[in-house]
């Protein structure tokens, strides 16, 4: 039974959702705080511009004909009570203060005047920016009665009596202050509660259909990986160029190509493995049954049998034993190199002395076949950097190989040829050729071009080959014609000195 859709990714649309409400949480708090900061500073702002002349208004009505100075220079606080009973009857928020130049408050019906009560006194600075600007700018002013908070205020500077100052107004007291808290607290709640629904509403209808879009690539996703999971190895996203989701189209496409090239691969190799182990066991066989057969033999008739026969039989089993041997060295050689278990170590060295040192191995074989063993351009010294104990083994297969299949009088030619950045060698001989539709073949592993030939041998001597030429970057071609012999090419890189 096919699973819903929307359960495809429940773990990941539920961490979605949780994370976008709170993004959305977060976003309503956010408004409300800015919206609330602003909307109080807003309506500051317009109290100040609205009372910004009220100090100079009390100045030209309560000063002119009253000096705010008894005759001993100290504070009128008579004048002042008055003052303030006005002022409150109007606003009962109003705070006046009388300054001296330095800010220091003479007098104050608000604070307490008494002589262990400490001198107060208020920034200029904000004061002299707001009668540099005439009230037009929004200024807060220092609290006298809450120390480190600021308020809006109207300030006018005055001279009487021979003495200078200012008349401070705080346009916000503490009631003021009480009773805009209590509002503004209100206020929140009104605009949390409306901005909050009303935020999320729409954050809701775009949460679902951003949700809905981004899942709708990984819904596709998934579709096609179980798909894929289910059997169908052709299953992949189509025209991922077009796709919202390009990269993670193409990294799923590569990875299932190379899943199913895997397999491909792993089913060649099986396959392979088992006609490998079909040939090595026949060719196993037939070494084994004639030294089964020889042993017996000797066993049975050792008392009938002349020495020369006995002689006869030794060197046939000795000669089996020796096939064997090689077959198992080759097996266990290949099986090493296709298992990347050989690491080539470079290093430079003379070609040209490998090359001798191999055609004087070989000279012996060569001659009993009556074949001429030749090494060509062998005056030039050539130094390559390679591994020398891979390419003597290579080297040692193609030269037996081409002494193998060359008939008597023939000839078998090691060239030597430096080209540029590399030396070519070239194995060259005059023997049976092979096919041309054999040809792309010869390097696979037991292939056999023709299994009629007695001579021929375990069929891997050229899939070694192959394998040593791969774990030097490079390749090595065939020339070949039936009955005009065969050429084994390839190059190694010139070292240089």
């Amino acid at each position: 039974m096919k699973e819903p859709e929307k359960a495809l990714t429940p773990r990941l649309v539920k961490k979605m959702w949780l994370t976008f409400i709170f993004i959305i949480v977060l976003m309503g708090a956010s408004y409300i705080f800015i919206t609330g900061y602003f909307a109080n500073m807003y309506n500051q702002a317009t109290a100040q511009r609205v009372n910004a002349d009220i100090a100079n208004h009390l100045i030209e009505e309560k000063f002119q004909n009253t000096s705010p100075f008894l005759e001993d220079g100290s504070v009128n606080k008579a004048l002042f009570g008055d003052l303030m009973h006005d002022m409150m009857a109007v606003n009962r928020s109003i705070e006046v203060y009388l300054l001296n130049n330095a800010g220091q408050i003479l007098y104050s019906v608000v604070l307490d005047h008494s002589d262990n009560a400490p001198a107060k006194r208020v920034s200029l600075a904000p004061i002299k920016q707001f009668i540099e600007n005439k009230g037009e700018a929004y200024v807060l002013g220092d609290d006298p009665r809450n120390p480190g908070e600021q308020k809006i205020f109207s300030v006018a500077s005055f001279e009487a009596d021979g003495q200078a100052g200012y008349v401070y107004i705080i346009l916000a007291g503490k009631e003021f202050q009480l009773i805009s808290e209590n509002l503004l607290a209100q206020y929140f709640i009104k605009l949390g509660i409306g901005a909050t629904l009303l935020t999320m509403l729409f954050a809701a209808f775009i949460g679902f259909i951003s949700i809905w879009f981004l899942t709708k690539n990984l819904r596709l996703i998934t579709r096609t990986i179980r798909r894929f999971q289910e059997g169908d190895l052709d299953a992949r996203i189509e025209n991922p160029e077009k796709s919202n989701i390009e990269v993670f189209a193409h990294s799923f496409n590569d990875m299932a190509d190379t899943i199913v090239g895997n397999l491909d691969k792993m089913k060649s190799v099986d396959l392979l493995r088992r006609e490998l182990i079909a040939n090595v066991s026949h060719d196993l066989r037939t070494p084994l049954a004639i030294l089964k057969g020889y042993i017996e033999t000797l066993q049975i008739k050792k008392d009938t049998l002349s020495e020369s026969e006995k002689e006869e039989y030794l060197q046939i089993t000795h000669d089996n034993v020796d096939k064997l041997s090689k077959l198992i060295h080759q097996l266990f050689e290949y099986s090493k190199l296709e298992a990347e278990q050989i690491t080539p170590i470079k290093e430079p060295f003379s070609i040209t002395e490998l090359s001798y040192d191999l055609i004087a191995k070989f000279q012996v074989i060569a001659d009993k076949k009556e074949i001429g063993l030749h090494l060509n351009n062998p005056e030039e010294n050539s130094m390559v950097f390679a591994d020398v104990s891979l390419v003597e083994r290579a080297l040692q297969n193609l030269i037996e190989n081409a002494i193998k299949y060359t008939e008597p009088q023939g000839k078998v030619t090691l060239s030597i040829k430096r080209k540029e950045n590399n030396v070519e060698i070239n194995i060259t001989d005059t023997g049976t050729g092979i096919p041309v539709s054999e040809q792309p073949f010869i390097f696979d592993r037991y292939k056999q071009v023709d299994k009629n030939q007695k001579k021929m041998g375990s069929g891997l001597g050229l899939a070694i080959v192959k394998k040593i030429m791969d774990l030097h970057d490079t390749t090595i071609t065939v020339l070949s014609r039936p009955k005009e012999g065969s050429s084994f090419i390839f190059n190694l890189p010139a070292y240089q000195s």
